[in-house]
């Protein structure tokens, strides 16, 4: 209990304890604090139960402060404080109920008892009392400590009944499950496959909100496997869903591509914790059920998988509900280039390859390379070693490259308008031939990228495609 005395000893919890000794409130912290605060994880958002009115409480504590203004949300009769680092959110204990057909509860004051078991899991149903006769005190009345301790997920209440009165919580359990690395009790469990229909009520933005975090835990797979088991996943994400299973045809197979796809993402969740290049994880090989076909000679081939795979993107982001700006073009770009790198590994490493790649990919080619070492998933422990060699050799020659030549977000030297003024032409199909024969040249290694040897270069191939005079 050493951590829960200091944390509460805290300065900033100095007003509540304040108005708790008034003995005009009853004030408790609970939920995820005082379960963060037991695992000596940092928390700064604290929820405040108030046996009253939690507005008041919050506007009190506001005053003593300094904090200023507010934020009160009277649907919801909850308010927020902020103070230093920390997001006080204040309600008043409360019990709640719900319509089959609604994830909006009907909601009746109540004890911090009541309010304890209106909690979606028990390692989130503990309190801490700030006032008088029991401050610091742990009540945790469904036995929150021991399942912490034993890494589990379970409800304070009959599981199928937290799951149809929010059906959100069966992505939670997922959620919390995936982050602490915990378990889902068994008859928990049972009722989220039991359950998992319900999940059609509930909006897709608050869906892809605790995805996202399921996606940014430490290990990934964990939690996109469990929504997959589940019967979830399938339910707002069936694109993915497509990609498992494996096919045999004449005795060849191709790999489970739902697994290679976890095993992808757990390996870019060693490298980056940045949630869109996890995302160009997901969906790297997202086109391959819709491109698969079987050679008799070579196999199974997902020919074109990368660029169908990065016209899919827009559609998915959109169904999902995932910004349709600039994090998703980043994630169609990487999604058709991932297959580029290993290109260059497999076959002689150019120069004007590397020049191709440097431009292609712009600022974003160290991302990139983190994608496509992550791709690398066979067993073969040689081969995985061959290939990361590999990979350093492109890297290194990337790094010569760009030196050297500085195309790093490159635009030619020559444009459009620099063409149409030089020979005197309006806007035509030639124009554009003699801007492209400029950049060929450039990434082919035939002149420097400098802007002196491009205009010449220019002048020569336009005075031939247009039959004129230098």
């Amino acid at each position: 209990m050493q951590p829960i005395k200091k944390a509460i000893n805290l300065p900033v919890f100095e007003p509540l304890r304040e108005l708790a000794d008034s003995g005009n409130f009853r004030i408790y912290i609970v939920g995820g604090f005082v379960r963060d605060l037991i695992l000596q994880r940092e928390c700064k958002d604290v929820d405040i139960v108030v046996e009253g009115s939690g507005t008041d409480i919050a506007r009190a504590f506001a005053e003593k402060t300094g904090a200023g203004e507010i934020v009160v949300y009277e649907n919801f009769r909850t308010a927020m404080v902020r103070t230093g680092d920390y997001v006080f959110e204040f309600v008043g204990a409360r019990k709640e109920s719900y319509r089959r057909d609604s994830r909006k509860p009907i909601v009746e004051e109540g004890t911090v008892a009541d309010d304890q078991l209106r909690r979606d899991f028990t390692i989130n149903a503990m309190s801490i009392s700030l006032n008088p006769q029991d401050f610091g005190e742990l009540i945790d009345p469904f036995g929150g400590m021991e399942d912490l301790e034993n890494g589990i997920i379970r409800t304070p209440r009959k599981p199928s009944e937290t799951f149809i009165d929010d059906p959100l919580r069966m992505m939670r359990a997922i959620r919390f499950a995936s982050q602490l690395t915990f378990s889902i009790e068994a008859n928990t469990w049972a009722a989220i496959e039991d359950c998992s229909e319900r999940i059609a009520i509930i909006s897709q933005e608050r869906i892809t909100e605790e995805f996202n975090k399921i996606v940014l835990s430490p290990k990934p797979s964990v939690g996109l496997s469990m929504l997959f088991d589940a019967g979830l996943l399938i339910k707002f994400f069936p694109e993915m869903v497509e990609l498992y299973g494996v096919d045999t045809i004449q005795g060849k197979s191709h790999k489970d591509n739902f697994y290679h796809t976890l095993k992808v993402l757990d390996n870019l969740a060693q490298l980056t914790d940045k949630l869109y290049l996890r995302w160009c994880a997901i969906l790297h090989d997202i086109a391959k059920p819709a491109t698969k076909r079987f050679d008799p000679k070579v196999g199974w081939t997902f020919h074109g998988h990368e660029d169908k795979g990065s016209r899919m993107v827009p559609v998915i982001f959109k169904n999902l509900k995932l910004p349709l700006d600039a994090k998703m073009k980043y994630v169609q770009k990487l999604v058709r280039l991932h297959l580029r790198p290993i290109a260059l590994v497999e076959d002689h490493v150019t120069d004007s390859a590397i020049r191709r790649l440097i431009v292609d990919a712009g600022d974003d080619l160290e991302d990139l390379m983190k994608l496509c070492r992550a791709d690398i998933t066979t067993r073969d422990s040689n081969k995985v070693a061959r290939y990361l060699y590999n990979f350093d050799i492109v890297e290194k020659k990337i790094e010569e490259v760009e030196e050297r030549d500085h195309l790093r977000n490159w635009q030619p030297p020559v444009d459009g308008k620099l063409i149409m003024e030089y020979f005197r032409i309006p806007p035509s199909r030639v124009v554009g031939e003699i801007k492209n024969a400029v950049r060929e040249a450039i990434l082919e290694g035939e002149i420097p990228n400098e802007a002196g040897a491009a205009f010449e270069y220019m002048k020569n191939i336009g005075s031939k495609l247009l039959n004129q005079e230098p």
